[in-house]
């Protein structure tokens, strides 16, 4: 019998359910597109697009791709290079209640098939140089049911019927997915990341609240929008603010635009900013609009972050998140960065805001303070799970939280450091070698830009620590220096057995090192025994 002391939860009526549901990207899509409309949203070359004139087109789209049956639960895929129909595309999807998904411009007509097949497509859009490309994806795919083809100036296909679309929030609820997203696959076959429009919107919350974004933005994007890049396009429109688009990244034309069109926040990964200091001279530059630089995709050298700091300004941020978490994980603001140790700079920062994280072993145990463990995650941006894959969908979201294969420790003070991916860790002779902490040694010498550690098979050890570095510019690398260096700022165990030298280490077309192409050689079909 209840308690008549303890007060019992009244039972929540439908009304109130439906008066506190949560808005869908949709929402905010509307919301950004009707406030600013006299604004500038888009600068692309010579294309210079207003508020206005963005709805306009979001519209019309709207109306040509619900004339190919675009609706709920509908899946759209996109292969452009970067243009403002990037994102006015998904916009227009996302708004008829539909999910897209973006495909790699350098990826194979095979690696496309694989990937519309299934996410079950039934439209791919492509731009004018992609056609013949989108013709035989569209011949080899029985779900694909119509093909889009932008001319190469933007807009809607050649004689479309301009039908104008209302714009509003659509059906689709916060639980339907919105973005039905690719892993990269650096250690095997890309998984479709469900993610709903809640946690897209969760993004774009996050964003605002937690990642210094100017009052004004002015976003450059070079990477790809149809992917992680266009993360940051809603929260930039929310704020009135203007995307300034590239297509693809270019050290000189990267800062040209900076200047040009003065630049106050942009993403970026390591690479692109190795590039900037070992081919320009950012530091003869007047890159005194720029604010706000976020860097993600993978850890970068604190060496290179505090010469990078030193040559372009006191603008760093740093991200750390996943796909499977719609990019939310953990912040390190500009203001940890300043006066922070070569040691600090290697954190990842503390959980953004709304996120929970954990650091578990392999049971889901909580490991003590200061030991490494994986990075468990909760937060309103996690995935629905991986489709047509519930065992894999099982693995990561066991226990309720969000298992991401990424091994970090905690100091005292609640800072997060990654230290490997599970599936990167180097065991040599019974030691846990993380590839990260010899990377970070091998950056730190003189010569070296950039480098990559892999495990080897030995038939001593088990795996033994080989390494790719790449030289800086003018600089030659002495092997056995960099041996006897690392030796002494990690310890042998540390230290690579081989050092190879190469001209550019190879990525995936997200941008980060593909170490599964780097380990093929050595691994052929082999297994490697790491969980």
């Amino acid at each position: 019998m209840p308690d008549p002391h303890i007060a019992q939860a009244a039972p929540i009526s439908e009304a109130a359910r439906l008066a506190a549901s949560g808005v869908t990207l949709g929402d905010l899509i509307v919301q950004a597109l009707s406030r600013h409309s006299s604004n500038e949203a888009f600068v692309a070359g010579d294309r210079r697009l207003t508020y206005a004139h963005v709805t306009t087109l979001v519209s019309r789209f709207m109306g040509a791709l619900a004339s190919r049956g675009v609706g709920l639960g509908v899946g759209v895929t996109m292969l452009s290079p970067n243009m403002p129909e990037s994102w006015i595309v998904q916009a227009a999807t996302y708004l008829l209640g539909g999910r897209f998904t973006g495909l790699q411009a350098m990826a194979a007509v095979g690696d496309h098939i694989v990937v519309c097949e299934d996410a079950q497509a039934s439209v791919l859009v492509v731009s004018a140089a992609f056609e013949g490309h989108g013709r035989e994806v569209l011949d080899r795919v029985a779900s694909l049911q119509h093909l889009m083809v932008i001319p190469a100036a933007g807009g809607l296909p050649a004689g479309e019927s301009h039908v104008v679309r209302r714009l509003d929030r659509g059906p689709a609820s916060e639980a339907d997915v919105a973005w039905l997203q690719y892993t990269g696959g650096t250690t095997g076959k890309p998984k479709g990341v469900m993610l709903p429009h809640r946690a897209m919107v969760h993004n774009v919350m996050t964003h605002l609240a937690d990642l210094e974004h100017p009052h004004l933005p002015r976003y450059l994007a070079a990477a790809p929008l149809t992917h992680a890049t266009g993360l940051g396009v809603l929260p930039t429109l929310m704020r009135g603010g203007t995307v300034v688009i590239q297509q693809g990244f270019d050290p000189r034309r990267f800062l040209d635009a900076i200047e040009a069109e003065r630049i106050n926040c942009m993403s970026a990964i390591p690479t692109m900013i190795y590039a900037l200091l070992d081919h320009e001279r950012p530091e003869t530059r007047n890159l005194s609009s720029l604010e706000t630089i976020w860097y993600a995709t993978g850890p970068m050298s604190p060496v290179r972050l505090a010469e990078a700091r030193e040559r372009i300004g006191p603008v760093f941020t740093q991200l750390y998140g996943q796909t499977e978490s719609t990019g939310v994980g953990t912040v390190l603001p500009k203001a940890a960065h300043d006066g922070a140790s070569l040691e600090r700079l290697a954190s990842c920062g503390r959980p953004a805001v709304g996120n929970q994280i954990r650091l578990v072993d392999d049971g889901g145990h909580d490991v003590p303070s200061g030991e490494v463990g994986e990075i468990a995650m909760r937060n309103r941006g996690v995935m629905l799970g991986y489709r047509n894959l519930p065992e894999e969908t099982e693995a990561a979201l066991r226990g309720g939280w969000l298992r991401t294969g990424d091994l970090a420790r905690q100091d005292e003070e609640g800072l997060l450091y990654i230290v490997d991916r599970k599936k990167d860790m180097i065991i040599s002779g019974g030691f846990n070698i993380y590839a990260s902490e010899v990377e970070r040694a091998l950056t730190g010498h003189p010569s070296i830009s950039a480098a990559a550690a892999i495990a080897v098979p030995d038939e001593k050890w088990g795996e033994r620590v080989t390494a790719f570095v790449v030289a800086r510019p003018g600089q030659q690398v002495d092997v056995a220096a960099v041996q006897a260096y690392v030796k002494e700022v990690k310890g042998s165990m540390h230290a690579p057995k081989d050092v190879l030298i190469v001209d550019a280490l190879p990525m995936t077309p997200v941008g980060k090192v593909d170490k599964k192409k780097l380990r093929a050689p050595y691994w052929g079909d082999a297994k490697r025994n790491v969980h």
